[in-house]
């Protein structure tokens, strides 16, 4: 059998889509071009409704253009909207869950020419379920999931009832999977999952997320570590001091924000203010020095005034992010936010979304500006005009000239700014 998955949504998604075709491959089936495979298998995300609109688009695209072909969806849309994608055609459907039920299902339908849906309740599971990690595709940066599913029920995101409270995979045997791909010659693991700080809550006996994540710097002292996005109460004295002891360890640290405005960030049900949002990046940048701090930020969020949305772009300048994701507010039926009063106009969104996007840029600009003449060490991936390009740890996007650098670690001096990163020289 040939197959082929596209993927929409998050590094978990991503993950997943990886560990699949691991899987299959492990049974002898080929992934191919979408064009010559038998089953095609689409990862879903359901973040927001325009998330679920690709979702749409992308079923309907596959089953016009291959109606002989198994149609296989799961995911995050297919888990909290099962009805809408039985309504595209889809041959087997399944959630956010149970990946090995959903391939036999696939196989199944393919052997047989049948349609199969499986979709459990999400909010009813307990346990977290362990797949292959790194992928098929070169090997250069794998991920490793830790920890899935959300207990915070922010007002404006629908995850926890796609994906259920939080489960963490144990300690022994994240070390294990993190000496399994360091061994098997990935330079770089990202520690992912759907809310990585809450990893360990589940266990009720103590564990934090910075054990875990200094347990995996110890295990993997040959690959570098990368943390996937952290939620900022996690950041405290105890983390920087542990986490700051390891040569491998990437000091670039996604802090999920989403308002600059204490009162926006109430309505949202988010666990901090700005005051505690800023104690985590004052630490981090006396551990980390030259850390790289990023961020997300929503503008247009039911009851935004323009001045709490100026308290965001001047907080976002306080905090000086080397980069940020501007999202505009999009409503999402099943969740708080979509029932509140006083929704933001599209035109206004927009504005303001392009507003932050310019501080964003000119704040990209400041960081990166003050990496030239700096030394980097640079993990290279891939060629692109003409030059080897990678990532810094800082994860800044690097420009070299040079042959033969794929999957190698080199340091390159910064001699230039480019439009999506910087440009240098290599020094060895």
């Amino acid at each position: 059998m040939k197959f082929h998955c596209f993927t929409l949504g998050c590094k978990v998604n991503q993950y997943e889509t990886q560990a699949m075709e691991q899987q299959l491959t492990a049974l002898g089936h080929e992934k191919a071009p979408e064009a010559d495979s038998d089953v095609l298998i689409v990862n879903t995300c359901t973040v927001t409704s325009v998330a679920d609109r690709k979702n749409r688009t992308l079923i309907h695209r596959l089953r016009r253009a291959h109606p002989q072909a198994i149609l296989g969806v799961c995911g995050c849309y297919a888990q909290v909207s099962t009805d809408e994608v039985r309504a595209t055609g889809a041959d087997v459907i399944s959630g956010s869950g149970g990946r090995q039920e959903f391939l036999q299902m696939l196989l199944q339908a393919y052997r047989e020419r049948t349609r199969l849906v499986s979709v459990d309740q999400a909010l009813r599971r307990r346990s977290f379920e362990s797949l292959p990690a790194g992928g098929l595709s070169t090997r250069t940066r794998a991920m490793l999931k830790v920890q899935d599913g959300c207990s915070n029920f922010c007002t404006y995101c629908i995850i926890p009832y796609a994906r259920g409270p939080v489960r963490s995979l144990p300690l022994e045997e994240a070390v294990a999977q993190a000496k399994a791909l360091a061994a098997a010659g990935y330079r770089e693991i990202v520690v992912t999952g759907i809310e990585i700080a809450s990893w360990g809550w589940d266990f009720k006996d103590g564990s934090r997320f910075a054990d875990l994540a200094e347990a995996i710097c110890a295990a993997a002292p040959q690959a570098r570590i990368r943390l996937g996005s952290l939620e900022p109460r996690i950041v405290d004295e105890d983390f920087c001091r542990r986490l700051s002891s390891f040569d491998n360890f990437c000091p670039q640290f996604h802090l999920s924000l989403q308002s600059g405005s204490d009162a926006v960030l109430a309505r949202m049900r988010r666990r901090y203010d700005t005051a505690r949002y800023f104690e985590s990046v004052t630490l981090l940048r006396r551990y980390f020095p030259d850390c790289a701090v990023t961020t997300d930020l929503i503008v247009g969020f039911p009851g935004e005034t323009e001045e709490e949305f100026a308290q965001s772009l001047a907080f976002a300048e306080q905090c000086g992010f080397s980069a940020m994701h501007i999202f505009p507010y999009s409503r999402r039926v099943g969740t708080p936010a979509d029932a509140m009063p006083d929704q933001i106009p599209k035109a206004v969104k927009s504005a303001r979304a392009a507003r932050a996007s310019a501080v964003a840029a000119k704040l990209r600009e400041r960081y990166d500006s003050a990496l030239i003449g700096t030394v980097q060490e640079v993990l290279f991936e891939q060629t692109e005009e003409g030059f080897f390009t990678g990532h810094a740890k800082n994860y800044v996007k690097v420009y070299t000239r040079g042959e033969g650098l794929h999957n190698i670690i080199r340091r390159v001096r910064i001699t230039a700014l480019r439009s999506d990163g910087v440009e240098g020289e290599s020094v060895e």
